[in-house]
């Protein structure tokens, strides 16, 4: 029975790159764009942006799902609501954390995955207007990135 957990929880984490990717593209360069418009700008005007609110947003669906899979005897929705935890923070560490340095840990890295992360998510904020956009994930970016900052790594060595 751990081993189905185990996958459901896996799927609900990989789903949630397929959720982010969709929801990045359509909704929050879209119908929400004022809520992530801020994100885009060079210069924050303040360490909190409105496109934090996505936080919770993101989060409500996590807190439901373990809140119903702990309460009722729906079991597996504790595992897609860890599922969807378990990204919630990984976005936190690469996007918050990695990329944009709002604490200014994770700095050196020379990971050729880590260089290919940050450099789509440099080319997805070229573009300060919700149009044009390109690079909306954030674990799995085009393939090009990966071949290039793999590329360079072996360039360095």
């Amino acid at each position: 029975m751990w081993q189905v957990n185990l996958l459901i929880l896996a799927g609900s984490f990989f789903g949630m790159e397929a959720v982010a990717w969709l929801t990045h593209k359509y909704v929050m360069h879209g119908l929400l764009w004022n809520l992530h418009e801020d994100h885009h700008k060079k210069n924050p005007s303040s360490f909190f942006e409105k496109n934090d609110y996505f936080f919770l947003i993101f989060a409500i669906p996590g807190i439901i799902c373990l809140g119903l899979g702990l309460y009722t005897p729906l079991s597996y929705l504790m595992y897609i609501g860890l599922g969807i935890t378990i990204y919630g923070f990984a976005y936190f560490l690469v996007h918050d954390i990695f990329i944009h340095q709002r604490f200014k840990i994770f700095r050196n890295s020379d990971n050729f995955y880590f260089r290919a992360i940050r450099r789509a998510h440099k080319m997805h904020h070229k573009h300060l207007d919700k149009e044009d956009g390109e690079c909306f994930g954030m674990l799995w970016v085009p393939l090009k990135y990966f071949a290039d900052a793999l590329k360079r790594k072996q360039a360095n060595a």
